[in-house]
């Protein structure tokens, strides 16, 4: 077996390295770190090489995202040159106990958030390092999961960060009818070893830069301090109720900061005045401006 391709992603972090054949079915793997690779002699492999950050393993294809240390350019060919001397030496992709369809045992369990709209579906796995937002089935390139769950009739929209999945309903249906059925194709889905979101297929758009380090570091300092404000103070607190808060933009002539709702935030009756009693008044005290603004510019 070799490495017939390399193929960018809409992460530029991120390249995948293509065969001819399978060389994994029905299931996919994802790595963060060496000492999770017992199962995968490959991925233990590739582990030793320094600028590897995550390897996901799926299908026809490994595909790598790398520290910002190195370019893609320049170390491409080594990781072609050390898979295909992988294989030819016999190695594996994964232990042969592994290539059985085995189902991960999962925990689903269903959380009432603030918005009515909205319930909140808590895994003991972890699900995406990165926010996602789906309004429609046509924004659900990257994950499968939201996809199967859009062709329910009363799934209006997906939020999924971390561990957990806020759905939004139409008022169609009422929470006491669905949720049972929603919790339980969820953990099938998860236990069975189906992709929640492929990473490497995330469009690079504007929410999603603004989640890099590299936006972060070309703002200005109050704009980095509200981010911190933020992201410390604020944050936790929105996703314990299913959503998210992102920062947008800080109008200095104006005072007027500017944020991104997501999830059970999004349409949620309470959320103004969350905005103006509790994070305006925050960035206020700690920024020392009694003039700053803050408004949603969606929900």
């Amino acid at each position: 077996m070799q490495v017939i391709a390399t193929n960018t992603t809409n992460n530029p972090a991120i390249i995948k390295f293509e065969f001819d054949e399978f060389i994994v079915k029905n299931k996919n793997f994802e790595f963060k770190n060496i000492d999770e690779t017992k199962v995968s002699p490959l991925a233990k492999q590739l582990f030793f090489l320094p600028f590897v950050k995550t390897i996901y393993i799926s299908g026809n294809f490994i595909a790598i995202e790398k520290f910002s240390i190195v370019e893609w350019e320049d170390v491409k060919g080594d990781v072609v040159e050390q898979i295909n001397a992988f294989f030819s030496n016999g190695g594996q992709v994964l232990l042969p106990e592994e290539l059985e369809n085995k189902k991960q045992p999962i925990t689903i369990y269903g959380e009432t958030t603030p918005n009515p709209a909205v319930l909140k579906f808590v895994s003991n796995k972890l699900l995406t390092k990165t926010a996602v937002e789906f309004k429609n089935i046509d924004e659900t390139t990257a994950s499968p999961l939201a996809k199967e769950l859009f062709k329910f009739p009363f799934v209006k929209e997906i939020f999924i960060d971390e561990n957990y999945i806020s759905i939004t309903k139409f008022a169609i249906a009422e929470w006491d009818e669905i949720t049972l059925e929603l919790r339980t194709f969820i953990k099938e889905f998860i236990e069975n070893g189906n992709v929640v979101i492929d990473e490497s297929l995330l469009a690079v758009t504007a929410v999603h830069q603004k989640q890099q380090e590299a936006y972060f570091d070309s703002l200005d300092v109050t704009s980095q301090q509200i981010i911190n404000i933020i992201e410390e103070y604020v944050k936790p607190a929105v996703q314990s109720d299913g959503g998210n808060i992102m920062f947008d933009s800080f109008d200095p002539a104006e005072k007027r900061v500017k944020v991104i709702l997501q999830g059970a935030c999004s349409g949620c009756p309470s959320s103004t005045f969350t905005l103006k009693n509790g994070i305006e008044n925050m960035l206020k005290d700690m920024l020392k401006d009694n003039d700053l603004k803050v408004e949603a510019i969606n929900g």
